[in-house]
């Protein structure tokens, strides 16, 4: 009796390897989300999304995005960690802040984004972006340095440009 219960426990645990392993390899579909409850449908494609991530940081940067504004801040600060971990690259930093920024924590994403900015110190469109930020949150001084800093590494962008403008109306900045 033993026997056969561990017989059908380990063939039962092997066909759910072989499903999960063969769901991965072709990606999403409907049975992951279809009359499920919104959160159960989100956490299945979010661990589909994680696997077609794959190694790419940006793709990572994303799911740990949905994860951490969609309420499950433990998994997306896993992914952030695991990201920056690495050698993480001036643009990873940059996508992190614009996420915590997005959940509003202004203390983190500054961070994220001086670190950004400390690999690129003269990245135009970058230093325009957190001026609008630092605009919005009310810091005009913090915010014009850093548009100056924004024209003198390139002073006919349109996208700094118009940010800088976004961060005086209090709009959102294109991203």
């Amino acid at each position: 009796m033993q026997r056969k219960l561990a017989l059908t426990s380990t063939l039962v645990f092997t066909l759910g390897i072989a499903v999960g392993a063969l769901a991965a390899r072709k990606g999403a579909d409907g049975t992951l989300y279809r009359s499920k409850p919104k959160k159960e449908s989100a956490q299945a494609l979010l661990v589909v999304a994680k696997q077609q991530a794959g190694k790419g940081s940006w793709e990572q940067i994303a799911v740990g995005r949905v994860y951490y504004l969609g309420g499950m801040k433990a998994e997306g600060q896993a992914i952030f960690d695991a990201v920056t971990a690495k050698k993480p690259e001036s643009s990873d930093w940059f996508r992190i802040g614009r996420v915590y920024r997005e959940a509003g924590e202004w203390s983190k994403a500054q961070e994220a984004f001086d670190k950004a900015l400390k690999m690129e110190p003269n990245e135009a469109k970058w230093l325009a972006e957190v001026g609008a930020y630092y605009l919005q949150k009310g810091d005009r001084a913090k915010a014009e340095e850093l548009f100056d800093r924004s024209f003198k590494a390139q002073d006919d962008e349109v996208w700094s440009t118009v940010n800088m403008a976004a961060g005086y109306l209090g709009v959102d900045v294109a991203e």
